[in-house]
């Protein structure tokens, strides 16, 4: 048998409950503050969701010369005077309520160079921005039920572990020893003055509903995206004065349940908002920014700070966290700070930065055009492929489109007149994510624990250590002593009389609370077979309620069904009889134009009788008056072709040796044309002349000849070098023959007949070929001579009947009536109509 390579089927998606619901994209826009008061605006806030863009002087108008005014809508617009405060409640503060229970959230800052994104998103001291507000705003919901350090650990694969508190005291004691891992920053380490007093006290916010039979722990991570390649900006690199390590990429993989995350992406654990907001504060001072004419540190990269929770449910006794993974929930925030997109003739970037703009605005152009293509799969039903792997900054955020939580995104624009082309761009952008929409994510189911076991737990040991006497000091200083063990015993039998005590009195409340329960069982079981009973009844009333229902509906489709047939019926009569009137109409019209046409046809045919008439009797006497003219113009071509054959006659009878026979008085005389032999070309006689040169002897003509018909005649066919290819239809044809371009001995020794090919410009410049053919004549030396009898003229003419878009070759041998003066007048053939 064979072995067949197949390839590992792909795992499928794990099954999601179907979840119909949709949000838009919330796109909210905020107007940054002009740096001079004096400077001329290009935004105007019309109302709370919506600006108005102004073209500045000589920038575009419209064809009717005014300036053109366009108008965009948000979901809010926050303008110059707006507060962090006011925007954290609108925009980020939704994500965070999410984030607590258990839902995916994406936020990004979007805009052009100098916009304010990084302020928006980071703040300053004093004005934080989203992200410090939103850390801030999540430990003060969660801070009472945190886990203890490394309760939760990360997996590696984008997945959570659960630890029992002793594994997890052992971690923390391994961590504590191991000098060579870097310790994470704690909150009373001493603040960084650059991000101290990010928030205000009176400014703290707090979640409502948080699950308080659950523990969490947060774990934050940050990346950047520079040049279309992803780092770690919480990785420790070992610094190396002589030979500095460069920083090594990550790589985007997918884990099981096909979410995408970075791979060997450092997560620290935090446990304040001053510690995780150190932590950001850490990797931000790696991120890369430049100096350019728009801004003095402006961001080379997308910076993207990652907010996972961690949450598990309490075991029913509320005590410890339920050791079980699957009932691990995690969920996380994205927090992403995009570069801004430029043109590098503004910037004036060189080198370095010209690739870094070239690779941030092809990653914002890549996510623009995912945006693009998911709203129109879902506006018009199609199933294009969306090009996330184009670039990592969509491929990364590619779980978040397809319905993975909510997207924010706040657009920052400079309502200077310098970036008016940019902001336009920027605003049509945001205007066409506004119709994406993206699944609703669905809520994570309950554990199906008592709820409050945490609360009970709690008043459980503090009514348990106020309930029993405390026990009194047991430590023995003398060996001797005896006073102390007894007086602890004592304590002891005490507390387990108290104990006891409290046991009874507690199964006693407990058999009186299953007698309760018991009695109320029954009520329950005997109102329950009432209500089954009148569950019973109210089915049947329910019956017939729905075929009354189904008869009404029945009646009302039969209804509305005639309804739509009688307006069928009327909107077709109504056309039929339009049709009809417009066909009569048209009948009417077409009688009287066929009458008009008749009576003009007739005209026409009594016209065009008499200038047929007038026509041939014109043309009778022009082809009169040609015939005549050709016939002279013939006459005359035939008297100078007399005249040069005497002068041929006499040129070879001079040429004649006196004292020999003429060979030519034993030969039959030859038949005669009735027109005079044509002369030869000049080359021809050279080429005689030379061969009667050569001869020592007469030639001489054997008296017995084998016929012709007895075989096949050859010819040598004397095609000179010099000959043009003219290009025409009719071509001479010889069979059987040889082609020489100069004659020789050895070819007329082996043929019977000669033909010589020659070109000159006849009189009207055109070029005209003549085929001069003469006889092979052994002579009595033992050599050749040829015998010149025949001239065949080719010449093409361009006929006076331009119209017919031909030409017509003429072939003439000697003697034939036709001459080279004959016309032949095409006539075109009719078509039919």
């Amino acid at each position: 048998f064979t072995i067949r390579k197949c390839k590992t089927p792909r795992r499928p998606p794990p099954k999601k409950p179907p979840n119909s619901q949709r949000d838009p994209v919330g796109v909210y826009l905020r107007v940054r503050p002009l740096v001079a008061e004096d400077e001329e605006c290009c935004i105007e806030v019309i109302s709370s969701s919506t600006v108005q863009l102004h073209a500045p002087e000589g920038f575009k108008v419209n064809r009717n010369g005014e300036y053109k005014e366009t108008q965009y809508s948000f979901k809010k617009v926050f303008g110059v005077s707006v507060s962090q405060m006011e925007l954290f409640e609108n925009v980020a503060k939704p994500l965070v309520v999410d984030l607590i229970h258990g839902k995916n959230g994406l936020l990004f800052t979007y805009g052009v160079t100098g916009s304010g994104k990084t302020f928006t998103m980071t703040g300053s001291p004093g004005q934080g921005g989203l992200l410090p507000r939103s850390l801030d705003m999540i430990f003060n919901s969660v801070g009472p039920f945190q886990a203890k350090r490394y309760v939760f650990k990360t997996d590696d694969k984008n997945g959570m572990e659960v630890q029992c508190e002793v594994d997890a005291l052992l971690e923390r004691q391994r961590r504590e020893n191991n000098l060579t891992v870097p310790k994470t920053p704690s909150s009373r380490q001493k603040v960084d003055p650059e991000i101290g007093d990010m928030l205000k006290p009176e400014e703290a916010c707090k979640a409502d509903g948080v699950d308080e039979d659950s523990c969490y722990s947060v774990f934050v991570s940050y990346i950047e995206i520079y040049n279309n390649y992803i780092y770690d900006l919480l990785e420790e690199t070992q610094e190396d004065a002589i030979k500095p390590k460069p920083p090594q990429s990550k790589t985007l993989r997918e884990d099981q349940n096909h979410n995408m995350y970075v791979a060997g992406c450092m997560e620290v654990e935090v446990k304040s908002a001053e510690e995780a907001f150190q932590v950001f504060w850490r990797g931000q001072k790696k991120r890369k920014v430049a100096n350019t004419r728009l801004n003095r540190e402006s961001s080379r990269s997308h910076s993207v700070f990652i907010i996972k929770l961690a949450q598990a449910p309490l075991d029913a006794d509320g005590d410890n966290i339920l050791q079980d993974k699957n009932q691990v929930s995690v969920s996380q925030l994205c927090l992403v700070d995009l570069a801004g997109s430029e043109r590098t003739g503004r910037t004036g970037a060189e080198g370095t930065r010209i690739r870094e703009a070239g690779n941030i605005n092809q990653s914002l152009l890549n996510l623009r055009t995912c945006l693009e293509i998911l709203r129109e799969n879902q506006m018009y039903g199609t199933n294009k492929m969306v090009p996330y792997r184009d670039s990592k900054v969509s491929h990364l955020f590619k779980n978040y489109f397809d319905g993975e939580g909510k997207v924010r995104m706040v657009v920052c624009v400079n309502p200077k007149t310098d970036d008016y082309e940019e902001t336009l761009l920027v605003m049509r952008f945001a205007e066409m994510t506004q119709e994406v929409e993206v699944a609703r994510p669905v809520d994570r189911p309950i554990c199906g624990f008592t709820p409050g076991r945490r609360h009970r737990n709690q008043a459980f040991r503090e009514e348990m250590s106020q309930s029993l006497p405390p026990l009194p000091t047991s430590e023995l200083t003398d060996p001797n002593d005896e006073i102390t063990i007894p007086r602890l015993i004592e304590a002891l039998q005490n507390r387990q009389r108290i104990r006891q005590m409290m046991i009874e009195e507690f199964n006693r409340a407990a058999s009186k609370m299953k007698s309760m329960l018991q009695e109320l069982d029954s009520n329950v079981i005997s109102k329950e077979n009432v209500i089954l009973e009148q569950n019973g009844r109210l089915a049947e009333k329910d019956k017939v309620i729905h075929s009354n229902k189904t008869e009404i509906e029945r009646l009302e489709k039969k209804t509305k069904m005639q309804e739509h047939k009688i307006d069928i019926l009327q909107k077709t009569t109504k056309i039929y009889e339009d049709d009809k009137r417009s066909l009569q109409q048209e009948l009417e019209t077409r009688g009287h134009r066929l009458q008009r046409e008749l009576s003009e046809k007739r005209r026409m045919e009594q016209r065009m009788q008499g200038v047929v008439s007038d026509t041939q009797h014109k043309w009778e006497k022009e082809c009169e008056r040609r015939v005549n003219a050709m016939q002279l113009e013939m006459q005359n071509k035939l008297w100078v072709k007399d005249e040069k054959l005497k002068q041929l006659k006499a040129i070879v009878t001079e040429s004649k040796t006196p004292g020999r026979p003429d060979p030519q008085e034993d030969r039959p005389p030859s038949k005669r044309s009735a027109s005079p032999s044509p002369v030869p070309c000049f080359t021809c006689l050279l080429f005689v002349v030379e061969l009667l040169r050569d001869q020592t002897t007469t030639p001489v003509r054997p008296r017995h000849r084998r016929s012709r018909s007895a075989g096949v005649e050859k010819w040598v066919d004397h095609k000179p070098p010099s000959s043009l290819n003219l290009g025409t239809v009719l071509q001479p044809v010889i069979p059987n023959a040889i082609q020489v371009s100069a004659p020789n001995e050895k070819a007329l020794s082996k043929c019977d007949r000669y033909v010589l090919t020659h070109q000159e410009v006849a009189s009207d410049g055109e070029i005209q070929t003549k085929l001069i053919k003469g006889e092979v004549i052994k002579t009595r030396g033992g050599g050749q001579s040829v015998q010149f009898t025949d001239i065949e003229t080719l010449k093409q003419e361009q006929w006076p009947l331009q119209h017919l878009g031909c030409s017509v070759a003429l072939e003439m041998r000697a003697g034939s009536n036709m001459g080279p003066g004959v016309e032949h007048h095409g006539i075109p053939k009719r078509r039919k109509p």
